[in-house]
């Protein structure tokens, strides 16, 4: 089952090939909180392959707590956060769960606390 996404304006989208993410998990580092604003950041990690946004997107780079950069995705737009992509795992990317079209995200339950309490 492929997945797809937007942003809040739906000017940014992506799809995802795979049948199932990687991981399902609550990312509790401080980029992701302020992000968010919240507590944590809730990602679906997939494949890097496996993903393709379209549309105006913005980035924003920081180093992580590996020391490597993380490259955060936004819509250029409305501002919604989609993605982060972490150098440290260059295989993999975390779509932020919110992002995913309804009936997918509804199915997904968080398996992992990322820098978790």
């Amino acid at each position: 089952m492929p997945f797809s996404g937007s942003c809040l304006c739906g000017k940014t989208t992506y799809t995802v090939d795979a049948d199932k993410p990687e991981i399902v998990g609550k990312d509790h580092c401080e980029d992701c909180q302020k992000q968010s604003g919240s507590a944590y950041s809730l990602v679906a990690v997939f494949h890097k392959s496996a993903v393709k946004i379209s549309g105006p997107v913005k980035e924003y780079t920081s180093k992580g707590d590996s020391g490597k950069n993380v490259t955060r995705s936004f819509c250029s737009e409305c501002g919604s956060p989609i993605a982060h992509d972490p150098e440290a795992a260059p295989e993999i990317i975390a779509i932020k769960v919110g992002t995913l079209d309804k009936d997918q995200k509804k199915n997904l339950k968080p398996e992992h606390d990322i820098y978790g309490p």
